[in-house]
């Protein structure tokens, strides 16, 4: 990974943690010089001062970095390794199961929380009822969609939502203000990753439907 010049940093990772996705094929991301293999919708946690080496031909990593204050460990976590939480109800088809990588109740983080969203098919909805978060912003990028499909995705205060027509692999910054929540057309996942105030993975305001 180059220096990035926004960051103003001889490295990317001089003063950030990073976390990794794997949105293709399997790949390698070579950590500080250890190699770690990730599969599809597999994730790996990298801490500060990390050195970073991608590779892969059919492999599509997803990066997502907060500024860090501490060094963690590298840690990778398997998709079929992790105990998904199973929330919503095929009745309001926002059935789903939701894998939490790095979420302030297991690998410590600084500022960064991330994980993935399989929706089951025959649901839509990824997150509904929708909610607010006032200390963090999340940024969710859709996945796994074919490409005649697309998400319908809310975003805004809660009173004036606005809506984007997302496609695979497109992402949606929703600041503290923002709620964030998408339908989609066909089966989908999604990864959503947060930075702010604290790692408390609670740390939510719902939004009721009549306040919508």
């Amino acid at each position: 990974m180059p220096a990035w010049d926004a960051l103003g940093t001889e490295h990317p990772l001089e003063r950030r943690e990073l976390g990794v996705i794997n949105l293709g094929d399997a790949g390698e991301v070579v950590v500080d010089g250890t190699a770690h293999k990730l599969g599809t919708l597999d994730g790996l946690y990298a801490g500060r001062g990390s050195t970073i080496t991608l590779s892969g031909a059919g492999a599509c990593f997803y990066l997502v970095s907060a500024p860090a204050d501490a060094t963690h460990p590298t840690v990778t976590f398997g998709r079929d390794t992790i105990e998904p939480v199973r929330i919503g109800d095929p009745a309001t088809a926002s059935a789903r199961s939701l894998y939490r990588y790095v979420w302030g109740g297991g690998h410590p983080s600084c500022r960064l929380q991330f994980g993935v969203t399989v929706v089951d098919a025959g649901s839509v909805w990824n997150t509904m009822p929708a909610h607010l978060h006032d200390r963090r912003t999340e940024v969710y990028l859709y996945t796994g969609l074919p490409a005649d499909a697309r998400v319908v995705h809310l975003l805004g205060r809660p009173g004036a939502t606005r809506h984007l027509i997302v496609r695979d692999r497109q992402a949606v910054i929703a600041p503290a203000w923002s709620v964030h929540s998408g339908a989609g057309t066909a089966p989908y996942a999604f990864v959503w990753a947060m930075s702010g105030e604290n790692t408390d993975y609670g740390d939510l305001q719902g939004v009721p439907m009549e306040a919508l």
